[in-house]
């Protein structure tokens, strides 16, 4: 007889989600399945707003990314209006960012997917937490992990009014500008910042690569897979989280396109599929060829790893050496190891916190000409950010009022459902044998998505005005009983 084992809820990671493992006769993996089973219809019911209101409005959707959805609607209204923010505004948003990125990875690393590493995958699952990391690191450790991001969201909450939900961006640059004094305090946290990224790059050599176990789990074959990867880059093809052009490249390195952000859909394409609220995108002229890797695959990742593959390089001296370390240590570049995502979180970092302080010692962040007034009249306009969990776009058209006619959210863990479906399966073949199943075993099945650090409640979406729903009855012998549908 078949057997369905299923993980309900799956943990560590922000939105519901479940997983579905089928065995066979013989008790090897068939089929695994990722379903998403919640809505969220934020691009239904944004319509007919104003189009100022989304940065406050969208941020919402998310309590873990709120301020990648802030920054992306913001610069979505840059195009929508037509205007170009100053560049005093234009250094302030990015240092926000770059602080909303560097306290963020941090929250991954710490609490949702480094108590794999630091506790260990099969430790009991009442350890396998931020007070099992604790445990292991120390509770000083603990304490400094919290002051840090305790201090950086002070820094967002200086620019934006809010340590969580920032409100300060506006078509055409931002609410304030900054003061001296708030510019010499940040510029003090800065180097504390720095200092904490070399200290948990260093956490992850001594727990993870000085053990032989883990590093054979990182580069071995269960968490491996073959696909384009996408991220912005800047002028020289180096990593930038807040502005650039989208690069593609193919499993070989080779760049296989280059866009700006109001080309994407030219070139990426959303899939519905039956089992889930998460659509799925992939690459529109190489076309959908089903769960599948390789370069005949349309199928392509984001965030960390993709970004740090899909660039040359850092921009920021620290982070750049720690890209070379990395890539050399995983064999070249590019690197497909799933599990490598939390090595290039932490390189990513490194990066946000040299940011962090270079943009501290920029003299226009005190300059008050911190917005150009819009006078043109909307229609269209596209922004896109790199978020903690891959490349983010906002699409708006409205009327000539500003009135919202069409919303369009292409959300990170889109980008990344396709190569998420598959990691768990091969994860699921390669660790459950002839029905043999652990609590281990099952995490470690889940380790496969939570290198990717999705976001479920952000990426759920399904075709305007329709919510599909299955109900199925089984009786007591697991026979179907009845079935159902609202389609």
């Amino acid at each position: 007889m078949k057997r369905r084992i299923t993980i309900d809820p799956i943990t560590r990671l922000e939105g519901h989600g479940k997983i579905d493992i089928f065995l066979d006769r013989k008790g090897d993996v068939e089929k695994a399945y990722l379903q998403v089973p919640e809505f969220r219809g934020f691009e239904k019911f944004c319509q007919g707003r104003a189009a100022e209101e989304m940065p406050a409005l969208t941020q919402k959707i998310c309590g873990v990314c709120p301020t990648a959805h802030h920054m992306a609607s913001t610069k979505a209204l840059d195009s929508l209006f037509s205007v170009e923010a100053p560049q005093s505004a234009k250094a302030i948003r990015e240092l926000m960012y770059n602080a909303f990125m560097f306290e963020d990875h941090l929250l991954h690393f710490y609490v949702l997917g480094g108590p794999d590493f630091v506790v260990g995958p099969d430790a009991p699952k009442s350890e396998r937490n931020i007070l099992g990391v604790i445990g292991k690191v120390g509770l000083e450790v603990g304490k400094k992990v919290i002051d840090i991001r305790n201090r950086v969201r002070g820094i967002n909450a200086t620019i934006s009014a809010s340590s969580l939900y920032p409100v300060c961006g506006l078509p055409g640059g931002i609410s304030k500008s900054l003061s001296k004094e708030d510019r010499a305090n940040i510029k003090a946290v800065a180097k504390d910042v720095v200092e904490f990224a070399k200290f948990t790059l260093k956490v992850f050599d001594d727990i993870v690569l000085k053990n032989k176990k883990y590093v054979d789990l990182i580069t071995g074959s269960t968490y491996f897979h073959k696909t384009y990867y996408m991220g912005l880059v800047d002028a020289n093809n180096k990593v930038n989280f807040y502005d650039g052009k989208v690069r593609v490249v193919d499993p070989e390195g080779h760049e296989f396109i280059r866009f700006e952000a109001k080309d994407y859909l030219k070139h990426l394409e959303e899939l519905p599929v039956p089992w889930s609220y998460l659509r799925i995108l992939y690459l529109k002229s190489i076309g959908w060829k089903g769960f599948v890797d390789g370069k005949e695959s349309g199928i392509y990742r984001v965030a960390p790893l993709a970004r740090l593959n899909a660039s040359e390089g850092m921009a920021t001296p620290l982070a750049q050496a720690e890209f070379q370390r990395m890539f050399d240590t995983l064999g070249g570049k590019p690197a497909h190891n799933t599990l490598a995502y939390h090595w290039a979180r932490l390189v990513e970092v490194l990066y946000a916190a040299e940011r962090i302080q270079e943009l501290s010692q920029v003299e226009e962040l005190t300059n008050s000409k911190v917005r150009n007034i819009p006078k043109d009249a909307p229609s269209e306009g596209v922004g896109v950010v790199e978020a903690p969990r891959g490349t983010l776009f906002h699409h708006y058209k409205t009327d000539q009022k500003g009135i919202l006619q069409k919303v369009n959210l292409l959300v990170a863990t889109q980008n990344n459902a396709a190569a998420i479906c598959m990691s768990i399966e091969k994860a699921a073949k390669g660790l459950i044998k002839r029905g043999k199943v652990n609590d281990g075993l099952l995490n470690m099945c889940e380790m496969a998505f939570r290198a990717y650090d999705p976001c479920l409640a952000c990426a759920t979406h399904s075709l305007v005005g329709e919510m599909p729903m299955i109900v199925s009855i089984y009786d007591k012998k697991n026979k179907l009983v009845k079935e159902i549908r609202r389609d």
